[in-house]
């Protein structure tokens, strides 16, 4: 077991962050858990002393954001218009900074076949996969991946239209699903092994790695239910790995992590293979759940920081990719 590292709350005064917009609910499939991810994020800000105040892009025009005096915006939106750089574009446009990574890490990351492709070329060990568009290239993938083969929306999160193939003809019924979610469905190499996932703080050098979680869900599924309103799935963290193999997945997450250019935070899940031991990247989450049941603030406590101390750490993180002139942009003149 690796040594789990202190992290220091950060010293501000809550005053000088401004007036503060946590955009939660939205208008993507991952809506529900938004709501709640941003109910916590409010909540949290609001006893620090922060002038926080919720904003549901799916209920009012994100330009009011400029127009109401807003500072800065904790993006609490999970999957497509939130998290896949859509957002991040309109707030770098009208000037006002924002949590996680910029527009362009934003749109990779969340596309997994892209994300896939880059890790790939760089070499970072990720499952084989098939990018198809009909039931009959599924087929042919499931003939080329093998059993079990994972079949799901290659822009959706949360297990949204994920299906675990083990016979041939499950494979029209699969690809169905995952299409009404995405006209791009990707088709991924199952591997059997231990789930775990990593956290990331930070920017650039100055990244670091979390404390890595062993996930361990009823039947080894991880599905929508046991991630986020299951009591039964069970999380260990600091977490059960062999020595050595916690520091491994860590450097290959920040590794992950810096490729895309990631910044401010976000969460790798990686798959163990239970014979070989290796470790291989499945997705990497811009905008992690801030529920309950997640992942980041779980690994942010092991760690020494807990969930208040987060959400203000994340805040005043908060940047643009390209900051404008003063006079610049809608929100530049505030």
């Amino acid at each position: 077991m690796t040594a789990v590292p202190t992290l220091s709350p950060v010293t501000v005064d809550p005053r000088a962050l401004g007036k503060v917009a946590v955009l939660m609910g939205g208008h993507s499939a991952e809506r529900e858990v938004s709501l709640m991810s941003g109910s916590g994020v409010l909540a949290a800000l609001r006893r620090a002393g922060v002038d926080a105040h919720p904003f549901d892009p799916a209920e009012r025009s994100l330009w009011a954001l400029a127009n109401e005096g807003f500072a800065r915006a904790f993006i609490a939106l999970h999957g497509r218009f939130g998290e896949d750089g859509t957002v991040q574009g309109a707030l770098e446009l009208m000037g006002i900074p924002y949590t996680g990574s910029g527009v362009l890490a934003s749109s990779v990351a969340m596309d997994k076949v892209m994300t896939k492709r880059i890790w790939r070329a760089e070499g970072l060990p990720t499952p084989d996969w098939r990018q198809v568009a009909s039931v009959e290239e599924t087929r042919a993938a499931f003939d080329a991946l093998g059993a079990p083969m994972i079949v799901k929306p290659a822009r959706e999160g949360s297990t949204i239209g994920l299906t675990k193939v083990t016979a041939r003809e499950q494979c029209a019924e699969a690809y169905r699903l995952a299409a009404q979610h995405d006209p791009e469905v990707l088709c991924e190499q199952f591997i059997a092994g231990d789930e775990v996932t990593c956290p990331v703080l930070g920017s650039g050098a100055a990244a670091q790695a979390l404390p890595v979680i062993h996930i361990v869900a009823p039947d080894g599924n991880y599905d929508y239910q046991n991630k986020y309103f299951s009591d039964d799935t069970r999380y260990i963290v600091p977490c059960d790995l062999p020595a050595g193999e916690e520091a491994a997945i860590q450097g290959l997450v920040l590794a992950a992590y810096r490729t895309l250019g990631c910044r401010g935070w976000a969460r790798a899940d990686v798959m163990i293979d239970a014979t070989t031991r290796r470790p291989y990247l499945l997705e990497i989450n811009t905008s992690p759940g801030m529920t309950g049941h997640s992942l980041v603030p779980m690994s942010a406590r092991a760690a020494g920081l807990d969930y208040d101390a987060l959400c203000l750490r994340l805040l005043t993180d908060a940047a643009l990719d390209n900051p404008l002139p003063a006079a610049a942009g809608p929100g530049g003149a505030r």
